[in-house]
This record gives structure tokens, sequence and C-alpha cells, in this order.
């Protein structure tokens, strides 16, 4: 694999061990990145809208993390995408994590295989 790719940019959360993989797998192959920290750095609708849209908000919705698992019921009852995309503007660190964003797509979540096939110099 080359450095080729230009303009790669991960979105998610410092200290989290997923990201801590997905930087370390990126510095491995030699691939630059800029990274964005929507914890500190908040994220805007515009990125959560294109996410939803292109994998679905219960993929970027992370409904595992104590932060989802700690809203009250009310808050949790008929999510749509909309409800979803206000409570990860109100609370980024419900936000899937890393999403990689490739320039024509995005990857949600860390996997070696998913990033090397994605990420793979054309032959």
């Amino acid at each position: 694999m080359s450095g080729e790719n230009q303009g790669l940019h991960l979105y998610g959360i410092k200290a989290c061990d997923t990201m801590k993989k997905a930087r370390n797998w990126l510095d491995e192959h030699g691939l630059s990145y800029d990274f964005h920290d929507y914890k500190s750095a908040g994220i805007d609708r515009a990125h959560l809208e294109a996410w939803c849209n292109e994998h679905g908000w219960q993929i970027v919705l992370n409904r595992a993390g104590t932060t989802f698992r700690k809203l009250d019921d009310a808050q949790k009852a008929d999510l749509d995408q909309a409800r979803a995309i206000e409570l990860m503007l109100a609370q980024p660190s419900m936000i899937k994590r890393p999403v990689l964003d490739l320039g024509d797509k995005t990857l949600i979540g860390f996997k070696p295989d998913l990033y090397a096939a994605a990420l793979a110099a054309p032959n």
C-alpha cells in the first residue's frame, strides 16, 4: 500500500481504544490523515446526516455505549434518524467510531480487513 490516498479524514474520540487501533493501522501503512476529535471539536448536522444517509442511523448511533445506555427510556423510545441525529449532536460520544472519510465513501467502525480492502493501492 502506498501513501497515495489523499484527503483521508478520521473522526472519533482521542482516548478511545478502537480509535487508537485505527490510527495505529493507518500509521503502520504510511497513510496520512486529518484527525477530527468530535468530543472536543464537535460535529455538525451535515456530517451526521451524510453518514446516516450512507449507512443508516442504526449503524452510526452507538447504542451499545454507556452514554446511550444512561439515557432514560423516553429518550431511547421511538428513535428515527432525526431523533438519533439530535442525540448525537448533543452528545457526540454516542457516534460510533471511528468514522473514516475516504472522500467518496466512509467506513464506520474499525476492522483491519475492511480498511485494507478500501485503502489498497489500485493494481
